[in-house]
Order: C-alpha cells, then sequence, then structure tokens
C-alpha cells in the first residue's frame, strides 16, 4: 500500500506531466515548424484571429455581461475592453465606450493618441491609481479567470481532458511571456489558458 510520501510524489509527477503536455508558442512562427517540433500535437490558435471557437479564448472576443472590477452592477463586452477602458492618460480618463465595446475592433488606447498612461483605475468610480503590475494582478487576471470559468468552461474542459489523456497541445498567441511581474513584456493569455488547465493561476 502506498504510503503518504508516495501519494505526494505521484502528485507532483502527474502535475508535471500534464503541465508538460501544454506549450505556448507565437503565432508568429512557421507552421510547419511547429509541426516539426511537436510532431503528432494539436496545435491550437487562441488569438482574435483564430477561426472557429477557439477564438473565444481571445481577450478581444466580445462575450458580453464580464463584471467590472471595482465597479459595482457594470459589465463590459471583452477582457481587452474592460483592461483597456480602464486605463487613464494624460489628456484622457476612463472610457465606458471601450469597456462596452463588442466589434473586437478599436479596443487599443494608445499613448500615441491620448498621452501617458498614468495608471489603471481601481472601477470606473474609483480614486485610486494602479501601476500596470498591480492592475494586471487586479484587473486582468481575475477578469481573464472569469471568463474562463463563467464564458468558456467546456473549452477549459477540453483541453484539460486531451492533456490528462497524453495528448500535447500548442497554443499559438502573439505573446508567450507568462510571467505576470515582467512589464517589460505583455502578459500571455495563452500561458493563463495553460495555468487554468494546470491548476496554477495565478492569485493575489
Amino acid at each position: 500500500m502506498p504510503n503518504d510520501f508516495t501519494i505526494l510524489a505521484l502528485d507532483k509527477w502527474v502535475t508535471k506531466t500534464k503541465s508538460e503536455m501544454i506549450v505556448v508558442e507565437s503565432k508568429r512562427k512557421k507552421i510547419e515548424n511547429l509541426r516539426k517540433a511537436y510532431p503528432g500535437a494539436d496545435i491550437i490558435d487562441v488569438t482574435s484571429h483564430a477561426e472557429g471557437q477557439f477564438q473565444k479564448f481571445s481577450p478581444f472576443y466580445p462575450h458580453g455581461d464580464i463584471p467590472v472590477p471595482f465597479t459595482e452592477g457594470t459589465v463590459g463586452a471583452s477582457v481587452e475592453g474592460i483592461w483597456q477602458g480602464l486605463k487613464v492618460f494624460e489628456s484622457e480618463g476612463c472610457s465606458l465606450a471601450t469597456i462596452k465595446n463588442n466589434t473586437m475592433k478599436d479596443l487599443k488606447r494608445t499613448v500615441r493618441k491620448y498621452g501617458p498612461c498614468r495608471g489603471h483605475r481601481k472601477g470606473l468610480g474609483g480614486m485610486e491609481l494602479l501601476d500596470y503590475i498591480e492592475a494586471r494582478k487586479q484587473i486582468y487576471l481575475p477578469t481573464y479567470r472569469w471568463v474562463l470559468e463563467h464564458k468558456i468552461p467546456g473549452l477549459v474542459k477540453y483541453l484539460r481532458r486531451k492533456s490528462e489523456e497524453g495528448q500535447t497541445i500548442v497554443l499559438l498567441d502573439y505573446e508567450t511571456n507568462g510571467d505576470v511581474n515582467d512589464p517589460k513584456k505583455p502578459l500571455s493569455h495563452a500561458q493563463l489558458i495553460k495555468m487554468m488547465v494546470d491548476g496554477t493561476y495565478p492569485e493575489y
């Protein structure tokens, strides 16, 4: 009969093995090179340019009725819309229109147009401005997780089942950074999908 140490070791081995079943790669890489690198893998585009149901993983996808953090009673169309809409610039405050934008277009609010970004407002009516990393932790991460849990749980379960069956899955994203605390690179939502499937989604 296995003892507690054996069970613990087995649990760690299973988690590591499942984690290795999902890989995040750049969508900019040639598909033929990815197929050579990962023979037999399911290669899944999870960007806004994906075709079919996996496009729903994109932060730009307008699921609708997504709660806006720290803003009771207000919902947004997409994760990206909420993220962009809560930005505060030198010459422009929050944008409810961006939060409600369900077209998957014109969601980016840039410093070129509005001047330096001062931070993200902690709620539409809030007084506190969050810096970039804190905004990731308090706005982006919980909002994207809410979508994974409430809008597309079936797709998450599908990836989890495939990985548990030993199928290698390659998720394509334009960004590949999975370090929440790295301010130099945009955060990859494909990495967040992988973490959700693995049971290691960041909590702060």
